[in-house]
């Protein structure tokens, strides 16, 4: 039980000392109707099969699975929210932030055959019964391996800087690759692995699947774990979060993997590598 009022141990202590993060014991439920919470799962779940999908077919697709009138304005809202960008090549009209710098795309056509050659970072919303959180987590290309993972109830870039420095205690990848978020073009995000000299990859703008294990893995998560079940609490949801991972790291085979499961894969090549 934690105790705000305890002088001895600082609620921070207290976190971990339970295992829980201080992001679950301060989380509160975002201020979202129960009909747009009810909206932002079934778009989660079709932007997981039709990651394609922009904001008409969106709207058309919440209009006739749910049976209720909602228009474009409002699903771009929510798809915002979500953090959600429909897939498809565009061209590049926009101006950079002169403060966050972009960095190209180094993967394609590159050939992943060992661990702690690339590692890449994203974040996805993950529905709740009565608002949401979004979970960051850092996994190893070749071998699937989650080597870090976060929850928060914003997306605020502190939570992602935690996943990197805590996935960084299993030694470095030659290369580290994002998206263009926000959070991870924050130059006190790029200079964490700039001092560590490790080469920055990004997405294409609109390219999710430039980053497709991590997106995989989401996939994985979500309906072998998430989508099961109705959480309470941010409290709930991390201890369920933190079960599957250990299960998908350690018990999980990969078909891709020859049935071995990540964690074995992991740390037989890190083992061969020394």
């Amino acid at each position: 039980m934690i105790e705000p009022d305890n002088k001895e141990i600082s609620i921070s202590k207290q976190c971990e000392l339970l295992e829980i993060s201080r992001t679950q014991y301060y989380y509160k439920a975002k201020s979202e109707s129960q009909e747009n919470l009810d909206i932002m799962r079934e778009m989660d779940k079709q932007y997981l099969k039709t990651p394609y999908y922009g904001v008409e077919r969106l709207t058309a697709h919440i209009c006739k699975k749910m049976g209720i009138r909602v228009n474009q304005k409002r699903i771009r809202r929510l798809m915002r929210l979500m953090g959600l960008e429909a897939i498809y090549r565009r061209p590049n009209l926009s101006k950079k932030d002169s403060s966050h710098e972009v960095y190209p795309y180094l993967l394609r056509g590159v050939e992943i055959n060992r661990v702690n050659q690339v590692w890449s970072i994203d974040i996805t919303y993950v529905p709740m019964k009565s608002g949401y959180m979004y979970l960051v987590a850092v996994i190893d290309w070749h071998s699937r391996y989650v080597l870090s993972w976060n929850l928060s109830n914003s997306l605020d870039g502190r939570y992602s800087r935690e996943a990197l420095l805590e996935s960084l205690k299993y030694g470095k990848p030659e290369i580290f690759n994002s998206d263009q978020g926000s959070q991870f073009t924050a130059t006190e995000f790029t200079e964490i692995l700039e001092k560590a000299e490790i080469r920055i990859s990004m997405d294409g703008k609109g390219r999710a699947l430039d980053n497709i294990f991590i997106e995989r893995f989401w996939k994985s998560i979500k309906y072998e774990c998430i989508y099961l079940s109705q959480f309470n609490d941010g409290n709930e949801l991390y201890k369920t979060i933190k079960s599957y991972i250990d299960f998908y790291n350690n018990e999980r085979p990969h078909q891709s993997l020859c049935y071995k499961t990540p964690a074995e894969v992991y740390f037989e090549n890190q083992k061969n590598a020394c």
